[in-house]
This record gives C-alpha cells, sequence and structure tokens, in this order.
C-alpha cells in the first residue's frame, strides 16, 4: 500500500488475496500480521429473524497462507485460545481446517525484530518451504497434497534448508523471578503519559485475539438481523465497561501492564511458553514510538523495586 506508511512517503506491507509469486515481499516484513485471514476484522456469526437462527455459508475454497517462522509459532498460540481452551470455537476452526501454510525464510533480522530472544526464529512446521532465487523458486515440500501438485511440474529433487536468522539486533530478558508483583512497579506510569490508547499494537500483533460483539439490526425490519464478531483491543478506552458505568484500567499505563504481563507471564503460566513472538510489529507501528521490547527489558528494574519495597 503506497504511501499509508508511518510517514507519507512510506509504504505499508501487509497481507492480501494473490495471484501470482511475484507479488510477495520476500525482502519485506509485513507491518500487520496474517491473522485477520482466520480471525476475520468483523465477522458474522450468524443471521437471525424472529423465528430462527442461520450460520453463513463458508466457502470450501482452500487457503494457502505465507508466514515466516514468529507467524507459524503465533499460529500456535491462537489455537491454544480457540481450540485447545475449555471448547473449541467453531467459527475460528471453519478457517483453521481449510487453511495451509508456507514458510518464507529470513536471511537476515529485520528492524524491530527479537524472534531469537523469543525462540521463535526457527520452526518445521509448515507444509512448504518457499525460497526466490531470481527468477528460480526452490521448495521444501512436506505436504502429500502438495507433493502431488509438484511433481507433475518438476522431477528435480534439490536439498532445500529454510533460512533462518541466529540473532537479532535487538534482544531482550525475562527475568526468572518475574511475578505479578510488577503490578505495583512505578515503570507503568511512563505509559500512562506517552500511550494514545489507539489499539496499533494489539491490532497488528499475531497474537491478539480479543474481540467484541455486535449486533446489527436491519432498517427495513427491526426484528432481523446479524450477529457480527469484531476485533477488540485492551488498550482501547470502553474495552472493560462495565454495567452501571464501572470501568477496570482506565488508566493507561495499567492498560499496558495487563497487555505486558498476559504476553510474557500469564499466558505461559498456562501454556508452557510467551504469548508474544517477537516479531516486532508493535515496536513498528506505534505512533509513539514505545518500545514493547524496551518495556520487556525494563521488567528485571522493576522486580528489584518492588522487592525492595517489600
Amino acid at each position: 500500500m503506497e504511501g499509508k506508511g508511518t510517514f507519507s512517503d512510506t509504504d505499508i506491507v501487509r497481507y492480501g488475496e494473490i495471484s501470482k509469486i511475484q507479488e510477495i515481499e520476500f525482502d519485506k516484513k509485513s507491518q500487520f500480521s496474517y491473522k485477520e485471514v482466520l480471525l476475520p476484522i468483523t465477522q458474522t456469526l450468524f443471521f437471525f429473524t424472529e423465528n430462527e437462527v442461520k450460520e453463513p455459508e463458508v466457502d470450501e475454497k482452500s487457503i494457502l497462507i505465507f508466514l515466516r517462522s514468529c507467524d507459524i509459532h503465533s499460529l500456535k498460540r491462537i489455537d491454544n485460545i480457540y481450540l485447545n481452551n475449555k471448547f473449541e470455537d467453531p467459527y475460528y476452526k471453519k478457517l483453521r481446517e481449510k487453511a495451509k501454510f508456507v514458510l518464507i525464510g529470513c536471511e537476515k533480522s529485520f528492524k524491530s525484530c527479537f524472534c531469537v530472544s523469543m525462540e521463535t526464529n526457527k520452526t518445521d512446521e509448515y507444509n512448504a518451504y518457499i525460497k526466490q532465487n531470481g527468477e528460480e523458486v526452490y521448495l521444501d515440500i512436506k505436504d502429500e497434497e502438495f507433493e502431488n501438485i509438484f511433481k507433475a511440474l518438476s522431477n528435480e529433487t534439490l536439498n532445500v534448508t529454510p533460512d533462518f536468522v541466529e540473532d537479532n539486533e535487538i534482544e531482550v530478558s525475562i527475568p526468572d523471578n518475574l511475578d505479578l508483583k510488577v503490578m505495583k512497579s512505578t515503570m507503568w506510569d511512563e505509559y500512562s503519559e506517552r500511550c494514545i490508547a489507539c489499539g496499533r499494537c494489539n491490532f497488528v500483533c499475531p497474537t491478539c485475539t480479543c474481540f467484541t460483539m455486535q449486533d446489527i439490526f436491519y432498517k427495513d425490519n427491526g426484528k432481523v438481523g446479524e450477529r457480527r464478531r469484531v476485533w477488540a483491543s485492551c488498550h482501547v478506552d470502553g474495552y472493560t465497561d462495565m454495567a452501571g458505568g464501572h470501568s477496570f484500567r482506565k488508566d493507561k499505563g495499567q492498560r499496558m501492564r495487563f497487555k505486558v504481563l498476559h504476553k510474557v507471564h500469564d499466558y505461559k503460566k498456562r501454556w508452557g511458553h510467551h504469548m508474544c513472538v517477537g516479531c516486532g510489529r508493535c515496536d513498528d507501528i506505534c505512533p509513539q514510538y514505545i518500545s514493547f521490547s524496551n518495556c520487556i527489558n525494563k521488567l528485571e528494574k522493576a522486580m528489584d523495586e518492588v522487592t525492595k519495597n517489600d
């Protein structure tokens, strides 16, 4: 998307439907994640009338998604939330089962990435790996369906190994003694002043999955309409509003605290690995230049602060 970046002379790389391989940006990191393919920004769950409820028909066509290693790791995080929790989400499952994933390697680290620190820089969980070299394209295929397709196109066999980065310019360190006492640290006060609650960091993040519900009533018949699931953000005003005018985390620093601890503490306690995959998109997109990686690196001093105060 030309001219739609942070500045008027910068572009945005984001996911979209393609018809040929030349449309893929192999040498640039997308500012937005792939998640809107499996978790649409606005998704109709069902239509309703006075007498019945009907789910929308789902296109049976398969989905092929090209991802980097960090995003493939993020897929596991989303699966945990929507498929491996107390119940399976049928709307997510329908789209997830149609999808196959092609890995795009990273010959070098991109700006703001810290995937090595988060141990998401490498993966072998892909249906195929693709590498472009000039006018040639190399594939490492793990999927039987793909094998049958490409055997008909070429009989040439090569040893193709994915490109993975071994180090990033940015490194993060999550303290081993991190616990919820860090909520009392003064480090969060900084974000009360800087954050403008736009929610961009949540919307570009490949592991943020919060949503809200909307009931849409049609003008020609107020008793007929549809229920939609719509992306939401824990940073945006009104996210924690409750009946009676009550609201949690009105302070923007408290919202930053909630997000950070969910990414590098709470989720790991539940699933055994961190929610953040180190893609760095939140750092890239923030209009206030708030760095999530810097925030993580402040946690050690914050723990020292609250421990001393105890």
